[in-house]
This record gives structure tokens, sequence and C-alpha cells, in this order.
């Protein structure tokens, strides 16, 4: 089996390190192909604006000036004449991916790339305990919890376009209550926060941040999981149409 790992927090990432040793239980296959710099929070977005380079830093291992949707591109059609992996693992993420975030994720847009293209995808993300631990993120529960999560979902039966989302818990592997398939959750909007400050010249900067989490009605979504201790597993499906909205917009314009 062929393994395409991916991220979003860069080559260098102490999670990518991670997901290699974790995918390297499961195949001996494996390409990494990642972006060079850090790509947090770039969602799917893709460069059109300037030039991509490739660069090879040892066998199977690629890094690419630009979003993990330009790494993934990049994998399937350049690298290698083109990789055709069976597999493309994304993260594991310094942070969590949770609710409504799944929209400004690199790490799980990498993964829409791939089930865009027809491969099973995976994104992978570890909870941290609390803001701004940078590197100092433990990845203990994704590492003794990877692969044991990863095998079933490997053979699932999925739907076409379809994706999964794994969040592990900021918690001692022997803590970690088990695994849980949760539905998305949503946050309250009003969490988002704007630190401003000023620059050595004394210009303003802003700078985005999260604020405290509630918890949805229900108790049944990723984000009362985590909370509960339990390791996250979210299908996602790339056609956002809401169906039950079609008819009733059809009739809108009939009426009108």
């Amino acid at each position: 089996m062929r393994i395409l790992l991916t991220n979003d927090d860069g080559i260098h990432a102490p999670g990518l390190d991670v997901l290699e040793t974790i995918a390297r239980t499961l195949s001996d296959d494996i390409w990494i192909v990642a972006p060079s710099e850090e790509q947090s929070g770039a969602g799917h977005s893709l460069t059109l604006s300037r030039p991509v380079r490739l660069r090879k830093h040892e066998d199977r291992r690629f890094s690419v000036s630009g979003t993990p949707t330009d790494a993934v591109m990049m994998a399937l059609q350049v690298v290698d004449g083109g990789l055709k992996p069976d597999l493309i693992l994304s993260g594991v993420n310094r942070g969590a991916n949770l609710a409504e975030d799944v929209t400004y994720s690199g790490t799980v847009s990498a993964a829409m790339e791939g089930t865009l293209a027809g491969v099973r995808s995976i994104a992978l993300s570890q909870v941290d305990a609390r803001e701004g631990m940078g590197d100092a993120v433990p990845f203990a529960a994704a590492e003794a919890w990877g692969a044991r999560v990863l095998k079933p979902l490997i053979d699932a039966p999925m739907n076409p376009r379809t994706l999964v989302n794994v969040n592990f818990p900021a918690l001692a592997p022997d803590a970690v209550r088990g695994v849980k398939v949760v539905t998305q959750g949503f946050h309250d909007y009003g969490r988002s926060q704007i630190v401003q400050g000023t620059d050595p010249r004394g210009y303003p900067y802003y700078w985005f941040g999260l604020g405290s989490v509630p918890h949805t009605p229900g108790h049944d979504t990723d984000l009362e999981a985590i909370a509960d201790g339990f390791i996250t597993v979210t299908p996602l499906h790339l056609d956002l149409t809401h169906y039950a909205s079609m008819t009733m917009l059809e009739d809108a314009f009939t009426q009108s």
C-alpha cells in the first residue's frame, strides 16, 4: 500500500514525524510531500498568483512552496511523474480541527483534495491542552492510538467524495476513553478574538485568536466527545448542497 503524507504545519513539523511513525506501522511505501512553511488556516486555497517550487530533501521526501492543496496536487501530478497513492494521511496537526474549523483547516483541506482525486484520505489532529503551546504540544495520544484508529478506517466502506476527520484528545494515552464516531459540532461564532497591538514603528496590527468553546445541546458532537476524553472520528463529505432546501427554493422562484 502506497501512502502519501502531507500536512499544513510544514515539512519540519513534529507532527509530521509522528505521522510518519504511525504510517510505517501500516506500510513501507511512504512518500512525504508537505508545504515548506506553516500554512495553518490556509483552508482549501490554491496558489495562483506566483509560481510554486518543489524541493527534494531526500528519497521520497519533498516540500512545496505553497498551500496543503498545492502539495497534494504536486504529489499527484508532478512528484515521480505523478504518485498514485492508495491512501493520503494529513497531519498530525498541532491543535484541534473540530466543528466548523474544518472549513479553515489546511490539514482537512489536504484530505479534501485527495478525496476529490478519488484517493481515500484521512485528516488527523492532536488537540492541545491550551492556546499558545507551540511545539510543546504533546503528541502522545496520537502516537499511541494512531495506528489503532487508522486500521479500521483503511478498509471501511466509504461513499464517494467522503473523507474522515480524526482528532486525538489532550490526554495521556492511558487516559483516553476510546474512539467515538460523531457528528461535526459548531462553535459559538462569538468565540473569535481579535487582539490588537502596536509594532515597533508605531503602527497597529491585529492577531486572530480563539476564546472559550461552548458545548452544543445534545452532547453528541466532536466538541463534546473530545472534552469527554474520546478520540473523535467524523466523516465529512464534499457535496455542500443542502438538499432539503431544494424544493423550497424552487417553489420560491415558481411563485415569484
